[in-house]
């Protein structure tokens, strides 16, 4: 995998990380086109996608960005960044109106949006990080980090992307293309704020240990307020916690094997 992001080509970390963008993107879209063929997926199934994608991303957290921030910048300026995304999501999450899979609708003037675009916007926001996460690993020009974390961020969005166009087409948004299509769009945000993230810390060097830290942050943000209690909500918690164990493992085992 390494020498797809070694070729002359794609040289320069800037353009690793908008690779690494369309990379997680499409293992987006391909988890949101699955509803096409899966239209009737359990929640049970649903909630143990969405485990194993928390426990990759609490994994990859540290992993991919907490512990290599500490070694680039130190420990300071890594819980610096890590206060700042996780304050910067909160607001966000306050601010902001969404609609969530399962709690429902919450932030701002709420009433005054529809209910698609209220969707749309919670699972946005929750993407943001991931997308800003693969740009800073690449960013950082360590490359043996930045790519098991594109995969196992990019792993983790297919159970999100399917799980997205289900709850799309379960709320009666529109038919099954259109919910696919949810979900695919859902993802187009993580591929700018991977060129973002990357080209952010290649302009200013001394940012990237806080900009490592503030992925982190705002990823734990989302596993912590968004995902854990979306899939605590409807009774299955031994799956969900089994699921995210098995999550924690998996990128345990990528980072080791191609780190």
């Amino acid at each position: 995998m390494q020498f797809l992001f070694e070729n002359a080509l794609i040289t320069t970390p800037v353009l690793q990380g908008l690779m690494g963008g369309l990379v997680i993107a499409a293992f987006n879209m391909f988890g949101a086109l699955l509803v096409l063929i899966w239209r009737r997926p359990s929640p049970k199934l649903l909630n143990a996608g969405l485990g194993i994608a928390a426990g990759v991303m609490l994994t990859a957290s540290f992993t991919s960005l907490i512990i290599p921030g500490i070694e680039y910048g130190g420990v300071i300026a890594v819980m610096i960044g890590m206060g700042l995304g996780a304050v910067a999501l909160a607001a966000a999450d306050q601010w902001i109106p969404h609609l969530h899979m399962i709690k429902g609708r919450e932030g701002g003037n709420v009433s005054a949006l529809k209910a698609v675009w209220l969707f749309i916007i919670a699972i946005t926001l929750h993407n943001m990080p991931e997308g800003l996460a693969v740009g800073v690993g690449f960013g950082s020009g360590d490359l043996a980090n930045a790519i098991p974390l594109m995969l196992a961020i990019g792993i983790q969005n297919i159970p999100e992307g399917f799980a997205v166009a289900i709850s799309a087409r379960n709320a009666g948004m529109a038919g099954t293309w259109y919910a696919a299509y949810t979900g695919i769009r859902s993802g187009l945000v993580e591929i700018p704020l991977a060129l973002f993230g990357a080209w952010a810390v290649q302009l200013a060097r001394p940012i990237l240990p806080y900009a490592m830290g503030f992925a982190a942050g705002a990823m734990l943000y989302v596993i912590s307020s968004e995902i854990i209690p979306e899939t605590h909500r409807n009774g299955y918690t031994r799956i969900a916690t089994a699921s995210l164990m098995l999550g924690a493992m998996l990128m345990l085992y990528l980072d080791v094997s191609l780190g």
